[in-house]
């Protein structure tokens, strides 16, 4: 009887004793494993950054203007007979461009021919009588006052002369006119007129427009406040500011394509617009392939001086946005940290960093992908940054970053 009731108990807790101890078994080797299994803090790599002299480049926006502009105007009144160029194409200066209908200017030079001849006719009778009359005032066979009044008449004849003649050069000029020429070399622009309008030397509307377009101007604007800003720095030693000539401009077209071409500047607003508080700039770029267009809008990354302790990092190290830019910075408990920073420009590879970094700090350039804030994380390669630059500087700017300063030169 005990030994059933034995059974019957062995039956209930049995099986529960061996749940509770597997149990706790596989929680202990679950447990093991955990311990084993923990990944060590993530590989990243780091360098550590120095301060240099490096190129103060600063963003301006511009436009494209030709150097010299001429409106194509009619000097005369006509009727337009020919165009005589091809639109759009490049002319050299005196080509022809229109011809007005010539017949009545003609008829005016010969017009003016015969009063030429006319007076040059009566001149001759008039010197004549001169001649005449000078060995017969001796003899007393003229008078004095004949003689006088004979001489008077020639130089009344050569006056009329000197009239006919430069009614004759006027009225070839009003003819010369009716061949409209290009004033300057450059590309003509669509004409404004065809055949049979008539012009006049009057009106407003020019037939057509020539453009210089190489070399060409870029013209941009920097605010007062920043150049005020880059002049104190300059004053404080931490700037060193080139001469105007020596100011080198790259420019980037609507479509993110750097212009090869750099450019100089060659003029300085000398006042302030008081309505934008900004000055003006021009720098003049070569323009051999006409990539360059009047009205075209650019980007100006001016080589405005040189910083002379600044910091710079790898573009691979850096994370843009459309709001700021940062960087991963690694402290002394190699813990990761998110720093915000403030870019300049671009040097070779290296972003120019204006703020957010001191000399010394870590920064990650890979790796950071994989890392958060907070996070502990092993560092290799911890090499130095902010050294010189591995390229020339090609005047570009951090996309997204505020406001370009001003460059050097007023």
């Amino acid at each position: 009887m005990w030994f059933r009731e034995f059974l019957g108990v062995a039956k209930f807790f049995v099986p529960g004793s061996s749940l509770a101890m597997a149990l706790a078994l596989a929680a202990c080797g679950q447990g093991d494993q955990q311990q084993q299994a923990a990944p060590p803090p993530p590989l990243v790599t780091a360098i550590t950054v120095q301060s240099t002299a490096v190129p103060n480049i600063i963003e301006l926006p511009g436009r494209i203007e030709a150097i010299r502009t001429a409106e194509v105007r009619a000097r005369t009144d006509g009727i337009v007979e020919a165009r005589l160029y091809r639109e759009g194409t490049d002319v050299a200066e005196g080509q022809p461009l229109f011809r007005i209908d010539q017949r009545d200017y003609r008829a005016q030079v010969q017009q003016a021919q015969a009063a030429l001849a006319r007076a040059e006719a009566a001149r001759v009778n008039a010197a004549s009588i001169v001649r005449r009359y000078q060995p017969l005032v001796s003899e007393r066979a003229v008078s004095a006052q004949e003689f006088d009044a004979a001489q008077a008449t020639l130089r009344q004849a050569d006056a009329s002369v000197a009239d006919a003649r430069a009614a004759l050069s006027r009225a070839q000029l009003q003819l010369s006119y009716t061949i409209v020429r290009a004033p300057i070399a450059g590309r003509v622009g669509r004409a404004q007129v065809t055949e049979g309008a008539l012009v006049s030397a009057t009106q407003a509307t020019p037939l057509t427009q020539v453009d210089q377009m190489s070399p060409i101007y870029a013209v941009f604007t920097q605010s007062n406040a920043a150049l005020s800003e880059l002049i104190s720095q300059a004053r404080s030693g931490g700037l060193a500011l080139p001469n105007l000539s020596q100011i080198t401009v790259r420019l980037t077209l609507e479509d993110g394509t750097e212009y090869g071409p750099a450019g100089q500047i060659d003029f300085a607003g000398q006042t302030v617009d008081p309505t934008t508080g900004s000055q003006q700039l021009r720098a003049r770029f070569p323009n051999p392939n006409r990539m360059l267009l009047p009205g075209q809008f650019v980007r100006a990354h001016v080589t405005a001086g040189t910083i002379r302790d600044g910091i710079s990092v790898p573009q691979r190290a850096v994370q843009l946005s459309n709001q700021a830019a940062s960087v991963m910075v690694v402290d002394g408990s190699g813990t990761i940290q998110a720093r915000p920073i403030t870019l300049g420009g671009q040097v070779g590879s290296n972003w120019v960093v204006l703020s957010g970094l001191k000399p010394g700090e870590k920064v990650v350039t890979e790796g950071w992908q994989k890392v958060q804030p907070g996070q502990k994380v092993r560092v290799q390669g911890a090499d130095q940054a902010g050294g010189r630059p591995d390229a020339p500087a090609n005047g570009q700017r951090a996309q997204g970053q505020a406001g370009g300063q001003p460059a050097a030169g007023r």
